[in-house]
């Protein structure tokens, strides 16, 4: 059963210069007219999205990719512009923890606002209380105005609230990296417990590791739109790959074509022998003979090898003007069977600056038991 159903959503938000809205910004909403692109931006385009009972799912993206709005239009903050949304049972969001707190009453006097607010009545919140009390651990500062609490005290008065409502969904925005650090391992467990007994999660988070130890399936958003989604090591692998481009892209000095560059790389793995052998043909903008550098890493993105042609010994071969090649044969024995990733890099003559990097998949067959990356039985370690 789907807690959570989106359907082709957009939502717009008018075009504001200065400190007052245009006529044509504030006209839609008057005559209910669809918005326009003169007058509007999309700041979500077409959202698909569902939630299952019993799953955590991921929202990964960029900041300004659009994470946080669709999460208010989940939470019901916002409505969307177009498309529909739906959603069933309790839904506890964290978004903004303590954000409708009224700084002039008490943590207690807020206490019994907000449950209010959040569809617990006053007896349900008396059996509650001495839990919600234990869980933010402000002490006596409960009776004080919430103006006098620190940022840290007010977001573990909002989490206890919502932990107490026992949610059919949680809705949470980066809210677990919040707090002091025991404070935040709380938080973990609170959460690792409520997966446990089935509760269902949308867990926004730029936290990787994070993302791929509480979730099972990953949204990626950019741009306002859903650019992959999947299993959660599937999408995060794509969306790790997408930064580690654009780093590269930004640390060149030269847009043009005099740079440094890998034309052609290819990547074959020879299952009778368990080696791997990566060639590489490399342009060079002035003919001086260009640093590879070469790596591995698991599907899960830690890295298990790496060398460049200057560590390795083996300098590029001159092809002819502006052209080299590289090629590597490594010993995978180590390896236990997966999925991994070949990354080349193409670097100045001095091995300093990047300047190119390609990103090819390969995979070990067989079965794979138990934790890292390495198999039991001992064989020759990595070598050309």
């Amino acid at each position: 059963m789907a807690l959570v159903s989106v359907q082709q959503a957009w939502k717009w938000f008018p075009l504001q210069r200065g400190t007052r809205l245009p006529l044509s910004a504030v006209a839609p909403l008057l005559l209910r007219r669809a918005w326009n692109e003169a007058s509007s931006r999309a700041v979500l385009q077409d959202i698909n999205l569902e939630v299952h009972a019993g799953e955590s799912v991921g929202l990964i993206g960029e900041n300004g990719a659009g994470k946080s709005t669709l999460l208010k239009l989940l939470a019901g903050v916002l409505v969307p512009s177009r498309g529909t949304i739906r959603t069933r049972g309790r839904v506890a969001a964290l978004l903004e923890l303590g954000a409708g707190f009224h700084p002039e009453f008490t943590g207690m006097q807020n206490l019994e606002l907000s449950a209010a607010l959040m569809g617990l009545s006053a007896s349900q919140l008396r059996r509650k209380r001495d839990q919600i009390l234990a869980f933010a651990d402000i002490g006596e500062f409960i009776h004080e105005p919430v103006k006098n609490y620190s940022s840290g005290m007010t977001i573990r008065l909002g989490f206890a609230l919502a932990t107490a409502m026992e949610p059919d969904l949680l809705i949470t925005d980066e809210v677990l990296a919040v707090g002091d650090e025991s404070f935040q391992r709380k938080c973990m467990r609170w959460v690792d417990q409520y997966i446990d007994q089935g509760g269902t999660m949308l867990l926004v988070s730029h936290g990787m590791d994070q993302v791929r130890r509480l979730c099972r399936r990953v949204y990626w958003l950019k741009d306002g739109r859903v650019e992959a989604q999947g299993p959660a090591d599937d999408v995060v692998d794509r969306y790790l790959e997408y930064h580690e481009r654009k780093a590269t892209e930004s640390t060149a000095p030269d847009p043009g074509g005099g740079l440094y560059r890998i034309r052609e790389m290819t990547v074959g793995f020879e299952s009778s022998t368990n080696r791997l052998t990566i060639r590489a043909r490399l342009h060079s903008p002035d003919d001086r003979e260009p640093v590879v550098a070469l790596g591995i890493k698991d599907q899960h993105g830690t890295p298990v090898f790496g060398v460049t042609s200057e560590m390795d010994g083996a300098s590029p071969r001159r092809l002819g003007p502006r052209r080299f090649a590289y090629q590597l044969t490594l010993d995978l024995s180590p390896l236990k069977p997966g999925n991994y990733r070949a990354t080349g890099h193409a670097m100045d003559p001095e091995g300093l600056r990047l300047f190119d990097t390609v990103i090819r998949e390969f995979s070990i067959p067989g079965s794979a038991d138990g934790a890292g990356f390495l198999r039991a039985a001992g064989s020759d370690p990595l070598s050309r």
